[in-house]
C-alpha cells in the first residue's frame, strides 16, 4: 500500500497515477496512516505550507522517524524539497523531512511564469525521454557521495543542472510526471518499493524488473504502464489548481 501525503498540493494526480498502475495508494494525513503503509508519496504544492501543516498535525517528527527506518519515499518538486537535507533560497524557518543527501536550491528554475516543459532522459526509464513539467522548480545543486543521479536538464541556460536523484529507497525528482499522463517515473518508484519489500521478506525478486511484487504495494493484475514503444497508455490529467 502506497500513501500520498495529502496535507496540499497535487495530491489527486499522484494518487490517479498510481491506481492506474495497480498500486493500492491511499491518502495520509495522520500518524496512524503514515504507519499503515508500505512507501509514500510527498506530491508537489508549496513546501514551506506543507512542511507547517505536517508539523501542526503531528506528521513532522513521525515523517523523520519513517523515513530514516527506511520507508521508499519519492517526492516531485516541493516533494524534494521536504526530501532534503539542505536547503538554498530558502525562509530562515523552513523545515524539512531530510533524509536526502542532497543540497536544494528553491525555485531553482524561478517564478511562476518561468514556468516551462521540457524532454529528461531518466537512467532505469526505458521508452525514451520523459516529458518533464517544471513549475517553480528546484534543482538539485549538489548531491552526496550516496546519490545517484537519474537525469538532468539537456540545453539551455539550466543546461546540466539535476532534476532527478535516488538515495536508497528515497526517489524525487524536480519535474511534475504526475501532470502529464506519463507513469513510467512512478512505475520506478514502484518497481523501487518492490525491491524494498523483497528486501525485507529476506529473498529476492524474482525474473525481470518488471515482473516482481511485493505484498500490498501492487495488484497482480496491473496492466503495464506503457506500450511496446514506451508509449504511455493514459491520457495527460489536468494540474490541481493548488499545484506549485
Amino acid at each position: 500500500m502506497i500513501g500520498v501525503l495529502a496535507l496540499q498540493g497535487d495530491v489527486r494526480e499522484h494518487l490517479a497515477t498510481l491506481s492506474a498502475l495497480g498500486a493500492e495508494a491511499v491518502l495520509v494525513r495522520r500518524p496512524e496512516e503514515l504507519a499503515a503503509v508500505d512507501a509514500l508519496v510527498v506530491p508537489g504544492g508549496e513546501s514551506t505550507t506543507m512542511a507547517k501543516l505536517a508539523a501542526r498535525s503531528g506528521l513532522l517528527q513521525p515523517l523523520r522517524d519513517a523515513v530514516a527506518g527506511g520507508l521508499p519515499v519519492y517526492g516531485s518538486c516541493a516533494g524534494m524539497i521536504l526530501l532534503a537535507d539542505r536547503l538554498l533560497d530558502a525562509p530562515a524557518d523552513q523545515v524539512t523531512v531530510g533524509g536526502l543527501d542532497v543540497t536544494v536550491r528553491r525555485n531553482a528554475f524561478g517564478r511562476q511564469v518561468d514556468s516551462f516543459e521540457s524532454q529528461v532522459e531518466i537512467d532505469g526509464v526505458p521508452g525514451g525521454p520523459v516529458h518533464a513539467v517544471f513549475i517553480r522548480a528546484p534543482w538539485v545543486e549538489q548531491a552526496g557521495e550516496g546519490v545517484e543521479v537519474l537525469g538532468r536538464v539537456v540545453g539551455g541556460a539550466a543546461d546540466g543542472r539535476i532534476v532527478a536523484v535516488r538515495q536508497g529507497s528515497l526517489v524525487a525528482t524536480s519535474f511534475h510526471p504526475e501532470l502529464t499522463g506519463d507513469r513510467r517515473v512512478h512505475a520506478l518508484f514502484v518497481d523501487t518499493v518492490r525491491r524494498h519489500l523483497a528486501e525485507q521478506a529476506g529473498s529476492a525478486p524474482e525474473g525481470a524488473a518488471g515482473d516482481e511484487r511485493g505484498p500490498r504495494a501492487v495488484d497482480e493484475r496491473a496492466s503495464s504502464p506503457v506500450d511496446t514503444a514506451g508509449r504511455p497508455r493514459t491520457r495527460p490529467t489536468s494540474a490541481s489548481e493548488e499545484d506549485l
